[in-house]
């Protein structure tokens, strides 16, 4: 301890006659204290009374019985810019301190009325960020240092040196700097919890959200296998309700004998996405009811410090996309078996045009193989020769085309686009036709366009399309009328129109909005599944075109197709 004041704390420790020493603390000091707000981007220096309360108008209260002393040092307290209020004894100090909301109190120890401890009590209880500073007589100094116990900011002793004081005053005003220095600290550690606990929280309920949204199944385990998360579609997947499982089901629970084995050994391996990863693995998992569901897994390993901790399983639910892929094939069987049937109604007309044909080649040969036998050939007999042979080869060439045609129709294939002339596509599926429609004591009228548009599209489908409406057609006529088909070119919405206009019995109002409708059908039993108009409706549709009808029941139908033209 010196001999004139003693800063005697766990926090400051220096002496009246070492005015020029910095302070230091606990936190060591100013440059230790820069050290702990730097990283969080806290910008410190140590708190300089004339930089960090700049402007600040000190208030300060002296409490002293001694008016001389009261009087010499106010004037000190004074001279350096501080406002100053005295009080004669503890009692008028105190209501001074409660009326006035002072900075720093400096109050002996001994005076009349309340003491200085009692004062200094009462403000620390009461206003703990206002600073007092006891003073005392040398011989005294034990006093000193029970109020520095206290919680005093510094002690001053008698006779009073100007420097003893302004130290005092400086480290009470530097205390209070400091303080509010380390408030504003926690405020901004505090706020800054505050926006990462937000953050934390708002970046929770988004992964809790999309976890929850998902569409697929998510679950994960802890690193014995038991559920930790079991989402809203796990429960759709599996008909377990996630409180009945969280922490109670394990993984292995969830699969069909023999999986759950054959799941742990993919995931070993690195064929499905890596060790420990799993991508698109088919599995069969088993529901609450029993009931066996296919899924695709794709699931990954949790790691904390290196060290296994979980792992995350996703479930897509393959049920419904095994469903839809069974209704495809199923489809595309009926369509298969609808178009057989237009093939084989095809074939009984192609026997009838082969067998004209044929029976001309069998004619000419047997005259010729007459006149070879004969003897020598007589130039007139070349020429007939010649001209046997030009229509042999006509007869066949026809016959070549009508089973190439009917081979063409048959045959199932993917939409492949090329130019397609329509005014040659509407011929070639009349000449597939035009036996049994003649047969059918049906005449066959084209209008065609003149221009001969040319749209993009697949050849055999949309001849298929224009057959099973001139099928539709006959199957209408029965007893005979009159067949229209016709094209047109429409410049100006950039489209080709077909029309296939028959004579026919016509369809009722009430029909005609299912009329493209899958196995829908007004024919008889045994005349088709009603798949020819719903095959041509598709088929349109995949072209980008359109397909409506018109019809009055007595008069006759017209299908109009429109398609694009293209670019």
């Amino acid at each position: 301890m010196r001999a004139r004041g003693c800063w005697y704390s766990d926090f400051h420790r220096c002496g009246s006659d070492q005015a020029g020493t910095t302070e230091t603390s606990r936190l060591g000091g100013p440059d230790g204290l820069a050290r702990r707000l730097e990283p969080i981007g806290y910008s410190w220096r140590r708190p300089a009374v004339e930089e960090k309360m700049t402007g600040k108008s000190w208030k300060v209260v002296l409490i002293d019985d001694d008016p001389e002393i009261r009087e010499t040092i106010g004037g000190v307290l004074q001279d350096s810019g501080h406002e100053v209020l005295t009080a004669g004894d503890g009692d008028a100090g105190m209501e001074l301190c409660e009326r006035q909301s002072p900075d720093i109190v400096i109050t002996d120890i001994r005076h009349p009325g309340i003491d200085g401890f009692e004062i200094l009590r009462r403000i620390k209880t009461g206003r703990p960020d206002v600073e007092v500073i006891v003073m005392t007589v040398l011989s005294e100094i034990e006093l000193a240092i029970q109020a520095l116990h206290l919680d005093a900011s510094d002690f001053i002793t008698k006779p009073i040196a100007n420097d003893a004081l302004t130290v005092a005053v400086k480290r009470a005003k530097d205390r209070i700097a400091t303080r509010k220095e380390l408030g504003d600290y926690t405020a901004l550690i505090e706020e800054r919890w505050m926006q990462t606990a937000e953050e934390l929280a708002k970046t929770f309920d988004m992964q809790k959200s999309l976890i929850e949204s998902s569409i697929d199944g998510i679950a994960a385990f802890d690193s014995d296998g038991k559920t930790v998360i079991f989402n809203r579609s796990m429960e759709q997947i599996l008909g377990y309700e996630r409180g009945n499982v969280i922490g109670k089901m394990y993984l292995s629970q969830f699969f069909s004998p023999g999986e759950a084995e054959k799941f742990e050994q993919k995931l070993k391996s690195e064929e499905y996405g890596g060790k420990r990863r799993l991508f698109l693995f088919e599995s069969i998992l088993v529901d609450k009811s029993g009931g066996k569901v296919p899924c695709q897994l794709s699931a990954a390993a949790m790691f904390q410090k290196e060290e296994e901790t979980g792992l995350v399983v996703f479930f897509r639910d393959q049920r419904e996309i095994r469903k839809l892929m069974q209704e495809a094939a199923d489809q595309a069987r009926l369509l298969q078996q609808d178009k057989m049937i237009s093939l084989g109604r095809l074939a009984a007309s192609v026997v009838h045009e082969i067998n004209n044909p044929l029976a001309g080649i069998l004619n000419y040969a047997r005259l010729m193989t007459k006149m070879l036998g004969k003897g020598m050939l007589a130039s007139e007999s070349v020429t007939k020769f010649q001209g046997y042979l030009s229509l042999m080869e006509s007869e066949l060439s026809r016959c070549s085309k009508i089973v190439s045609n009917l081979l063409s129709f048959s045959r199932q294939s993917t939409l492949e686009s090329a130019p397609v002339k329509v005014n040659e596509l509407i011929a070639k599926s009349i000449t597939l036709c035009e036996h049994k429609l003649s047969l059918q004591n049906i005449r066959i009228d084209t209008v065609l366009s003149p221009e001969n548009p040319v749209i993009p599209g697949d050849f055999n489908q949309l001849e298929q399309c224009l057959i099973n409406l001139i099928f539709n057609a006959m199957d209408a006529m029965e007893t005979g009328g009159v067949l229209t088909l016709e094209s047109a070119l429409i410049p100006a919405q950039k489209i080709v129109e077909i029309r296939v206009r028959d004579t026919g019995c016509g369809i009722a109002k009430e029909d005609l909005i299912y009329i493209f409708d899958p196995f829908f059908t007004t024919k008889k039993q045994g005349k088709g599944l009603g798949l020819g108009l719903s095959t041509t409706y598709g088929i349109i549709d995949r072209h980008h075109g359109a397909v409506s009808v018109e019809s009055e029941p007595g008069k006759g139908t017209v299908f109009t197709i429109k398609l694009p033209l293209g670019s």
